[in-house]
């Protein structure tokens, strides 16, 4: 055969494969559902801002997978899982979503996720802390991406341990995060050698702490911990500066704190806290190139969940170019088959149970005297390994796991 005949040949094979993966791409469009708050305790966290980072993802990869277009449906999730089960049961049946994104509250995310199960579009968690999401949870539909409550309690929690704070009082949102991240501290702390002296329980969200910090501060626990987040984690904090919480001697513990918190505290009253995060805007050369390209478009640095989200986005979009197809598990076989290297993780992957694993990373929070700017906030004092930091395999409960 000719030189030019198998160019031909190689032309006309490349063109078949391009037109039968197209045929397999339903209704020759990728539909992405983006869920999440857009308006309430979580709105910083992910909201209209994850939002740009999803859109980004879709811009970086030209807007188009196999010549199908891309197209983004959009709604508030109100952290109500009943009207997110309806906003998503509509767009299964009615608008033919492929892939829901975002995720933020546990309880929604739960919800979702039991919806998704069965069907033909896949879920990529990027907001949601529940550890349970890909434990007991787990289903064949989802992927659960940036990070969990089991990490979280390893990092911080363990670190306070070895530092000296002994005994513990948690102040726990009560729903399914705060629960799980409860469990998992509890378990850390006792681990290693501390004790849970006592537990509160505050209604999600909450805006008047006053009650709750005078509980933990009357039980004379060495630490105080926040198993919530977003504006309910920035309300405990103030709360507990109010009341000299820690010029009483006392450790404040949060248990998850995102930069967007920090950045509204402020170094001045955020300074010393220790926490665990999945990734920073300043870590690395990759990290913040993409984080300067993120900030002209949003105004702010972004969190590690808006990071997750631009990666998790980008590794759907390759998986469904590479197979050629956007069912849900072809394209999940490919996204566990496939390593993660890019500007949120190294060497990352995604596991059987759904849980992608990562380096997670120790961080503490500046001085206003270290900070070189309003968003030069973290200090990393130690990376966690990926296979220290999640759940093993053979603690698992998930139904999708060999010999489960």
């Amino acid at each position: 055969m000719t030189m030019t005949k198998k160019l031909l040949t190689s032309a006309i094979a490349s063109a078949l494969l391009v037109g039968g993966a197209q045929a397999e791409i339903s209704d020759n469009t990728v539909k992405i559902g983006y869920l999440a708050d857009m308006s309430g305790t979580y709105r910083d966290i992910a909201g209209p801002t994850g939002q740009i980072a999803l859109e980004m993802a879709i811009e970086d990869f030209g807007g188009k997978v196999n010549g199908a277009k891309i197209e983004v449906l959009s709604a508030d999730d109100r952290n109500n899982p009943d009207s997110s089960s309806s906003t998503v049961r509509r767009w299964l049946e009615d608008d033919k979503v492929d892939m829901v994104a975002g995720l933020v509250a546990s309880s929604v995310t739960i919800a979702v996720t039991k919806l998704l199960d069965g069907s033909n579009a896949l879920g990529l968690v990027s907001g949601s802390a529940a550890s349970s999401i890909s434990n007991e949870h787990c289903t064949p539909n989802h992927i659960h991406y940036v990070y969990d409550t089991y990490p979280l309690a390893n990092g911080t929690a363990k670190a306070v341990v070895q530092e000296g704070g002994k005994s513990w009082y948690i102040l726990t949102a009560d729903y399914a995060f705060g629960h799980a991240l409860e469990g998992d501290v509890t378990r850390v702390v006792e681990e290693n050698g501390g004790e849970v002296i006592g537990t509160s329980r505050h209604p999600f969200p909450t805006s008047d702490f006053s009650s709750y910090i005078l509980q933990a501060q009357s039980s004379g626990a060495d630490v105080v911990a926040l198993a919530n987040a977003g504006a309910d984690t920035t309300n405990a904090i103030t709360t507990a500066g109010e009341f000299g919480v820690t010029q009483s001697g006392q450790t404040i513990a949060a248990l998850l704190l995102f930069l967007t918190d920090v950045h509204a505290l402020g170094a001045r009253t955020a300074q010393g806290i220790q926490l665990t995060t999945g990734w920073y805007w300043d870590m690395n050369e990759e990290a913040r190139a993409w984080s300067d390209r993120y900030m002209e478009r949003a105004g702010v640095r972004p969190t590690m969940v808006h990071a997750g989200i631009y990666s998790s986005t980008m590794q759907y979009l390759n998986a469904v170019q590479e197979t050629g197809s956007d069912s849900a598990d072809v394209v999940r076989k490919r996204m566990v088959d496939t390593p993660i290297n890019d500007m949120f993780a190294n060497n990352g992957r995604i596991r059987e149970d759904g849980r992608m694993v990562h380096d997670m990373y120790l961080a503490e929070v500046k001085t206003p005297e270290e900070s070189e700017n309003e968003w030069d906030l973290y200090k990393i004092l130690r990376t966690i390994p990926a296979d220290e930091a999640f759940r093993p395999l053979s603690e698992s409960k998930c139904k999708l796991v060999s010999g489960n």
